[in-house]
């Protein structure tokens, strides 16, 4: 591989995959483009802009002469870039139609007529909807019940489209949810940890009974990094941890992590469309080499601590968010986030 351009690299799980591709001998170029919206902040980058293979460029993905620009000098595109908070989608719904669908749609286009080696477009397992038993494969119907997950669904299929009919070579990745440091504190884990740290209580909706598998952002970095390298056009590839918790199982453990007891938890009534179970097979992305292999309590205990050391980096995050925020009335106070 030569020059890779990463959308969305200033992200949470973006950050972290700039960060390995800078560390690989045969890519010679990465350049980030970003919008630097609430959820992108170039602090996730940190020693990253020491390496002069790096490059960063402020830029929307709806821009078609930033993304021709950029495309022209790239051979590979990793799609990062995305709405991607749940409770958001709620009232900014036009918002995640018109990034998720149409910004991919504008990157797709650049592609196919400049031409790339790979496009790996990354997506989440929220687009098979909630499934009450058993485990969907990438040949599984979508079913997306929430407005994000819908655009990542349409995204998806525009992304797969754009290789039947112009032969643009794209890999999709559907990943479960991702956790790690640097992680923006709207999502549960840092959301629960950041308030307990400053001995605020935290929500839990319904009886808790909500499933998520856990996967580690580094884990899903390997896993997105072997799709570039050595997936095969037009493809799906799920990408799993080893971790299945229950919303209360998890809180369980971020309690103890945080020293406190179950009096920091608030039952409040469930919010409206918080599916309650998503599951999915990886073993297609076995046969590239991959398994999840950070254990599940180590990158808790890493996460947690990292969240103990940097409230300079956090704090700020809150206040932005929590004064960013409407009322409104499709979720409960303190409606916390299980996507990625």
């Amino acid at each position: 591989m030569r020059a890779v351009l990463v959308t969305g690299g200033a992200g949470f799980i973006g950050s972290h995959f700039v960060k390995r591709l800078l560390g690989c001998e045969d890519i010679s170029q990465v350049t980030v483009l970003d919008a630097l919206t609430y959820a992108g902040h170039i602090e996730n980058l940190g020693e990253a802009f020491l390496d002069p293979k790096l490059d960063f460029v402020e830029g929307n993905i709806l821009d078609s002469a930033v993304v021709d620009r950029l495309v022209e000098r790239h051979s590979h595109v990793v799609h990062f870039a995305a709405e991607s908070h749940v409770d958001r989608s709620f009232y900014e719904a036009g918002a995640f139609l018109s990034t998720n669908v149409l910004g991919t749609r504008t990157l797709l286009n650049a592609a196919s007529r400049l031409g790339v080696d790979k496009f790996v477009h990354v997506s989440t397992d929220e687009v098979y909807g909630p499934l009450l038993s058993g485990a969907a494969d990438e040949s599984a119907p979508l079913r997306p019940s929430v407005p994000y997950a819908a655009s990542k669904a349409a995204s998806d299929l525009v992304a797969l489209s754009y290789h039947q009919t112009y032969g643009v070579p794209v890999c999709v990745t559907r990943s479960s949810n991702n956790y790690g440091p640097c992680q923006h504190p709207e999502k549960i884990i840092p959301l629960f940890v950041t308030r307990l740290l400053k001995g605020e209580q935290v929500t839990l909706h319904g009886s808790g009974q909500h499933m998520r598998n856990w996967l580690h952002v580094e884990d899903n970095c390997t896993g997105i990094e072997l799709v570039l390298r050595a997936g095969t056009p037009g493809q799906i590839y799920n990408i799993g941890g080893g971790t299945d918790f229950t919303t209360k199982e998890l809180t369980g453990h971020l309690l103890r992590l945080c020293g406190v007891d179950w009096d920091s938890v608030v039952h409040v009534p469930d919010r409206r469309c918080n599916d309650i179970r998503y599951a999915m097979t990886w073993d297609k992305i076995t046969s590239l080499g991959y398994r999840p292999e950070r254990d599940f309590e180590e990158g808790l205990t890493e996460t947690v601590d990292w969240y103990r050391r940097n409230p300079d980096r956090w704090a700020p995050l809150m206040r932005n968010s929590h004064a960013a925020r409407p009322t409104v009335a499709l979720t409960p106070a303190g409606g916390e986030a299980h996507d990625h």
